[in-house]
């Protein structure tokens, strides 16, 4: 019963499950617990469900070997543009996969900001910084509604397929706001929700729409939406 849960809520197809590891995996992925302080069941402005957080007992999902395939992740931050020696930070890092790329990125003289709100994500982060070799992230620990990111100094804030998670939307699009700089960017990655044939959950998907909403009335402006990936929008937003 719960493997068929978790395949169906993201929407994974059963020929993606090649191991005994993987299924085991599978009956831990979510958390089990009650939901976050504060939580709320669906956005005030949208009406959109808010869906649940991924347990860091499913921390090998993050870094299941097809995902390159499926969401083309070095597309995206080709897109993006990242700049050498910029300071940027990813909100729901977990165990590093983007982090870790961003860190490549933007070079020795730049710096990463790997937030996550689970310890053990950000334990597992530093495991693969130090066996990537990678030494310019710097990982912190954030709440629901804080990413405890240094206010002013952040180039670029990514969030991939992490804000329809958020427990408090609006104050962490509040707080991400002061953490970027006046021209910084903030960039959502999520599931296309107007494409039926993205096998993913309703809950797990957004439209362009319904970010665009969420966002701007948190003192955003909406930048550009890019769809090089197979899968996902790029948003990309700036600061009114």
């Amino acid at each position: 019963m719960f493997l068929r849960h978790f395949i169906r809520s993201r929407g994974i197809r059963k020929g993606f499950i090649r191991s005994a590891a993987i299924v085991a995996l599978s009956f831990a992925i979510w958390r089990s617990a009650a939901p976050l302080a504060g939580y709320q069941a669906v956005h005030p402005l949208t009406g959109r469900k808010i869906a649940g957080v991924m347990s860091s007992a499913g921390a090998d999902w993050l870094e299941r070997p097809e995902r390159e395939a499926e969401e083309n992740v070095e597309g995206a931050l080709d897109a993006i543009r990242i700049r050498k020696g910029s300071t940027v930070a990813e909100v729901g890092a977990g165990t590093g996969y983007v982090s870790i790329k961003l860190a490549m990125r933007v070079g020795p003289t730049g710096k990463v900001y790997a937030n996550d709100i689970q310890r053990e994500m950000l334990v597992r982060l530093r495991q693969n910084a130090v066996q990537a070799g990678v030494r310019n992230i710097e990982t912190v620990l954030g709440t629901g509604t804080d990413p405890q990111l240094p206010a002013g100094r952040i180039e670029l804030i990514i969030l991939v397929d992490v804000y329809h998670e958020l427990a408090q939307p609006q104050q962490m699009l509040a707080a991400m706001r002061a953490a970027l700089r006046p021209d910084g960017r903030l960039v959502l990655l999520e599931y296309r929700k107007e494409d039926p044939n993205v096998p993913i959950l309703p809950e797990h998907k957004m439209t362009v729409a319904e970010a665009k909403t969420e966002v701007e009335a948190e003192g955003f402006k909406l930048d550009k939406v890019l769809e090089p990936l197979p899968r996902q929008h790029i948003l990309i937003f700036v600061r009114r």
